[in-house]
């Protein structure tokens, strides 16, 4: 059986330098590189005011609001969720999240594929240098 725990994880904090606002901490709890076969997950946190960054995935994306208030935009179209709220992102659509809350936003992506899922920003992320994400390149 493969687990995460959610209240366990161990965040990175990325931000794009070009872009003010655009920070978050992330990690990807579940994986090929952890064993899933079929399936890959992203967890995001956003303090107040904080966006993900505008991007493309190269899988089909849900995203779950565990906690706070974002607006998301998903193409040309933009709609607030909450907790408890789902977003579906189509594969290689432009999408972006930002948290219009007072409090940290808490979202978990869930992705078709556990391999191979790369996402590409407008923006270049730090610490990393690179605007992509692949997943085939993490270790497990």
């Amino acid at each position: 059986m493969i687990t995460a725990d959610l209240n366990k994880l161990e965040l990175t904090e990325f931000i794009a330098k070009e872009k003010p606002g655009q920070r978050c901490k992330a990690t990807f709890p579940l994986l090929g590189a952890h064993g899933s076969k079929d399936s890959a997950t992203v967890y995001v946190e956003l303090d107040p005011g904080e966006e993900l960054g505008t991007h493309t995935d190269s899988a089909e994306e849900l995203l779950l609001i565990l906690e706070g208030s974002i607006e998301a935009t998903v193409g040309n179209e933009k709609a607030v969720a909450s907790k408890g709220q789902l977003v579906l992102v189509p594969r290689m659509e432009p999408h972006n999240f930002r948290n219009i809350g007072t409090g940290k936003a808490k979202v978990l992506g869930f992705f078709g594929g556990a391999n191979n899922i790369v996402a590409t920003f407008d923006q270049t992320w730090w610490p990393t240098g690179s605007n992509r994400v692949d997943t085939a390149a993490m270790p497990g």
